[in-house]
């Protein structure tokens, strides 16, 4: 049977300082949900754990006004850090009670991030709070927070990080029932288009192949994430690749809209559904979230 549009676990509202849409609310979420007949949904803003190690010291105690102007800094370590300084549990719980319907299960879940160091930026007691986590291993245009000088040297450097990254979120003792790995063919990978394009051609195929074992052995979600797949006929392939050798290696999918505004939940059906028949999947290789 064909992979069923049903979900769709990577959300965003107008918490997330990347949106700051103030119509994209858990209330206009739940409609999108209601209005495609999803069955569960999760909400994903932006996340760092005030408990997690990865936040650099010099930058730990500083605070910052999500709902204020954004302070002019320089340190663009500081930048990434004040980013995520501002987007706590304390914040992104504001959306707290989730509003309800019935015949959708919407949870609540955040999107993190990783260090250069493979720090990551939640603790185990607060995956454990929530429905679902996704942790996106291509955020490298956060160079400072993402990247060690050599990798972010070169192209190959990038490349072999994809790996690196990937590879170390599924050496962590994490929970992966209720893990997602975010979109791994994120734009922001490399700038401009053809580098990040190269990049992704620079994929050494026969350690996708290792790392996607592990993936599917530890049972972490893939996600299909609809910007991913948002390119052109001549760029697809090349796109698809990671996700087809995850496939082959028996790894499980989940879909993402990645919504930052009600726009974008316009354009998530059309997309998903490229990639479904695209990738050929069915039934067989949906992920479900477990406890």
């Amino acid at each position: 049977m064909r992979y069923r549009i049903d979900h769709d676990y990577h959300i965003h509202s107008q918490l997330s300082l990347c949106s700051r849409d103030p119509q994209q609310t858990p209330g206009r979420i739940l409609q999108y949900a209601v209005e495609r007949k999803l069955e569960r949904i999760c909400l994903t803003d932006h996340f760092w754990d005030d408990n997690a190690p990865g936040m650099p010291d010099k930058y730990r105690d500083r605070e910052y006004d999500p709902y204020g102007e954004l302070p002019k800094i320089e340190d663009r370590g500081e930048k990434t850090a004040r980013w995520y300084r501002m987007q706590n549990y304390a914040h992104i719980s504001r959306s707290l009670p989730l509003p309800q319907a019935e015949g959708v299960e919407f949870l609540f879940g955040a999107e993190t991030d990783l260090q250069y160091d493979l720090k990551l930026g939640i603790t185990k007691e607060t995956i454990d709070k929530m429905g679902f986590v996704i942790i996106p291993t291509t955020h490298l245009h956060m160079e400072n927070m993402a990247l060690t000088e050599e990798q972010r040297a070169t192209l190959e450097g990038r490349a072999r990080a994809w790996i690196t990254r990937l590879d170390g979120v599924l050496d962590m003792d994490l929970p992966f029932g209720k893990i997602g790995i975010a979109h791994l063919a994120c734009n922001l990978i490399a700038k401009p288009r053809a580098d990040f394009l190269r990049v992704m051609e620079l994929l050494d195929e026969s350690e996708m192949e290792r790392v996607f074992a592990k993936a599917a052995k530890v049972g972490v979600g893939i996600e299909i994430n609809q910007y991913d797949f948002a390119v052109s006929e001549e760029e697809l392939p090349i796109i698809a690749r990671p996700f087809r050798i995850a496939k082959a290696q028996g790894c499980k999918f989940y879909l993402g809209s990645d919504a930052h505004s009600p726009g974008g939940f316009d354009t998530a059906e059309e997309l998903f559904n490229r990639a479904i028949d695209f990738l050929g999947l069915t039934e067989n290789d949906k992920f479900y979230i477990t406890q």
